[in-house]
């Protein structure tokens, strides 16, 4: 018989984020839906971040909290994978906040059309506003108009990136915003199956990206239902946002590559990995510390062209014109979202 009420595991990582915590826990305690095991994981922080997760823990004992040396982002998800008893799981950053209704809502949707993942809508916003933001969360979001149900969830990852085909498609009376989604784990709730011999690889900036293309695969379905139901902190001191030595860059490159191969071995069009790895084959070379591995880049550049070789004419001539495309859109998203205050 199906549980009415099932757990949910919530994992969030934790490292040195003394400032914003508290709005991170508090918006998941108080969602509408409270069958939660809130899974916070003390990345060996400096600050007064574990004593904030332990106190949380003495208060609710719907908290449990791992403290571990610092080991980075992915042994914290891994060892909150490995300690999590919810039938379904989702992820949060530690400086992130969610709707009242983020899990109410994901949880119905899932339930009710069978899909393997459920995903929402997110909002950027900058520190001036947090407080603004942590009060339109706690109001929770109406009940959504839309739920949208698609298959081949890896096809769409790869192909379905570009804002202004999304808003074109959307135009057109494609819904094609509501099949768009990206590698970030946040704002989403898995059936917990599908993390069943998936881990993190430990030690690399682009853990999320690495486990794309095999956890997207096992899909079969996915369900997007058409509100925001996710805060996102833009921060200068995220690591997305400001580590810009070789290894961030070598890093995306070989999940890039990696996504490729994979999506090639499927039958399917490597555009957002074509993005990513030549992208980061490029960037690469601006890094401060390039002198160190040029022989690592020549070798990743034979790595790079090998895989676009498998490509077909047509492929390659979309593949670069989506790049083109992503790479003007980026120049805006940096000047309008990377710099929020």
């Amino acid at each position: 018989m199906t549980d009415p009420k099932p757990l949910v595991s919530i994992i969030v990582p934790v490292y040195n984020a003394e400032a914003y915590l508290s709005y991170c826990v508090d918006s998941i305690l108080t969602q509408s839906y409270d069958n939660l095991e809130v899974i916070l994981v003390d990345d060996g922080a400096k600050d007064s971040s574990p004593s904030i997760c332990d106190d949380y823990a003495a208060k609710d004992p719907r908290v449990t909290v791992i403290h571990q040396e610092n080991g980075g982002i992915a042994k914290a998800q891994n060892a909150g994978l490995d300690a999590a008893h919810g039938d379904y799981i989702a992820f949060a950053d530690n400086d992130d906040i969610l709707d009242r209704r983020n899990i109410e809502f994901l949880l119905h949707a899932l339930l009710r059309s069978g899909a393997d993942m459920s995903k929402a809508r997110w909002q950027q916003f900058g520190v001036s506003t947090l407080d603004e933001i942590e009060g339109k969360a706690s109001q929770g979001a109406e009940t959504p108009k839309k739920m949208t149900v698609f298959r081949d969830p890896l096809r769409a990852y790869q192909t379905v990136f570009c804002k202004s085909l999304r808003l074109l498609g959307d135009a057109l009376g494609r819904n094609t915003e509501a099949r768009y989604f990206n590698e970030a784990n946040w704002c989403r709730l898995y059936r917990r199956e599908l993390w069943d011999g998936i881990r993190f690889p430990e030690g690399m900036y682009a853990q999320d990206v690495m486990v794309a293309g095999e956890l997207y695969s096992r899909m079969d379905k996915v369900v997007d239902i058409d509100c925001v139901l996710y805060y996102w902190l833009q921060s200068a001191g995220s690591v997305t946002h400001s580590k810009r030595n070789y290894s961030f860059y070598r890093d995306n490159l070989r999940a890039g590559t990696a996504n490729f191969e994979h999506a090639l071995d499927q039958g399917i069009l490597p555009a957002r990995s074509y993005y990513t790895a030549v992208g980061s084959l490029h960037e690469a070379t601006h890094a401060p510390d390039f002198s160190e591995h040029r022989d690592e880049h020549t070798l990743d550049e034979d790595t790079v062209r090998s895989l676009i070789a498998r490509l077909s004419a047509p492929r390659k001539l979309v593949c670069a014109a989506l790049r083109m495309i992503r790479l003007a859109e980026k120049q805006v998203y940096d000047r309008r979202i990377k710099n929020m205050k």
